[in-house]
C-alpha cells in the first residue's frame, strides 16, 4: 500500500505499483477498492476513495470534489498521462476527471459505468427485459419477487437483497463474496448530491473528448442493459463498446479471461 496527500491535506491510500499503471476507481458508490483486487489485469493501481479502505475520512464526498484526488494521485505517481479505469459509480468519477483533464488521460476504460452522469435513464422496462431472460436460473423464482416489489413501489432493503443474483452472470460464492467488501454509506448518500454535475454539460464536453474509450457492459447487467450501453458509448467520439456474453455488473468475475482479453487488447 502507498499513501499520498491531496490538495486538502487529506491522506489517501492506493494499492499496487507499476511504471505505466491502470488507475482503477471503485464504484459502490464509495465502496472500498478491495473488491477490485481480483481484476485480471497487469499493472493495476487501485485508489481507496476518501473515507473508504485505508484512506482518511473527509468532510465532504460529492463526486466532483473527488476529481482533484485523482489528479493528486497522478502527480504523486509522476505520470504525465495515465490509463484510467472506472467501474460502476467509479465510471462517473473517471468521466468527470477525463473531461476536466483530457490531456492527462491516454486511455479511458468504463466497466458497467453508471449512466447518471450523462443523463441516460434506465427504466423499469429496460431492467424487466433483461431480468426476464434469466427465467431458467435456479434462483430466479425468489429473486424476481424482489423486482416485482420494487416495480410496485415497495423499495425495501429486503427487496433489494432479493435481486442480488441479477447483478451477476453466475450466482456463486465468488459473486456473493463481493458483498463482503465495506462501503461508506454516509459518503455514498453524498456522492451524487445536487450540484455534483450537469448531465447536459457532461454530454457536451464528451463530444470533444479525444481519448480512446472502451466501454465494457455485461449481457445480463440490469444496471446498464446492453441497449443503454450502446446509447452511452455513442456519446464518445472514440468509443468501442464490448458487451461481454454471460456477464453481469462485474464482468471480470463472471469470465476473467474474456474480460482481460477485451481490456488488454485496447490500443
Amino acid at each position: 500500500m502507498g499513501t499520498f496527500t491531496n490538495s486538502d491535506g487529506l491522506g489517501l491510500a492506493y494499492h499496487g505499483e507499476a511504471a505505466d499503471p491502470v488507475i482503477c476507481l471503485p464504484g459502490g458508490p464509495m465502496q472500498a477498492s478491495s473488491y477490485l483486487g481480483g481484476l485480471p489485469l497487469r499493472d493495476v493501481i487501485r485508489l481507496d476513495l476518501r473515507g473508504t479502505g485505508e484512506s482518511e475520512k473527509a468532510g465532504y464526498y460529492r463526486v466532483d470534489r473527488q476529481i482533484h484526488d485523482v489528479e493528486a494521485l497522478r502527480r504523486h505517481l509522476g505520470l504525465q498521462r495515465m490509463r484510467l479505469l472506472g467501474h460502476s459509480a467509479g465510471g462517473t468519477l473517471a468521466i468527470l476527471y477525463a473531461v476536466r483533464f483530457p490531456e492527462r488521460v491516454k486511455e479511458l476504460v468504463l466497466v458497467a459505468p453508471s449512466p447518471r452522469v450523462v443523463g441516460i435513464d434506465v427504466t423499469d422496462d429496460d431492467r424487466r427485459e433483461v431480468a426476464l431472460r434469466r427465467g431458467g436460473e435456479p434462483w430466479y423464482a425468489e429473486a424476481i419477487k424482489g423486482f416485482e416489489e420494487i416495480w410496485a413501489g415497495r423499495m425495501t432493503p429486503e427487496a433489494f437483497a432479493k435481486i442480488s443474483p441479477f447483478f451477476h452472470g453466475r450466482w456463486d460464492d465468488a459473486a456473493r463474496a463481493l458483498d463482503d467488501h465495506p462501503r461508506n454509506q454516509h459518503a455514498a448518500m453524498e456522492f451524487y448530491a445536487d450540484g455534483a454535475f450537469d448531465p447536459a454539460r457532461v454530454r457536451e464536453r464528451l463530444q470533444k473528448l479525444d481519448v480512446p474509450t472502451l466501454l465494457v457492459a455485461g449481457e445480463h447487467d440490469v444496471s446498464l442493459p446492453p441497449s443503454r450501453a450502446r446509447e452511452y458509448a455513442a456519446l464518445f467520439p472514440r468509443a468501442t463498446l464490448v458487451v461481454q456474453p454471460g456477464a453481469g455488473h462485474f464482468p471480470w468475475v463472471d469470465d476473467p479471461g474474456a474480460f482481460a482479453a477485451t481490456v488488454q487488447r485496447m490500443p
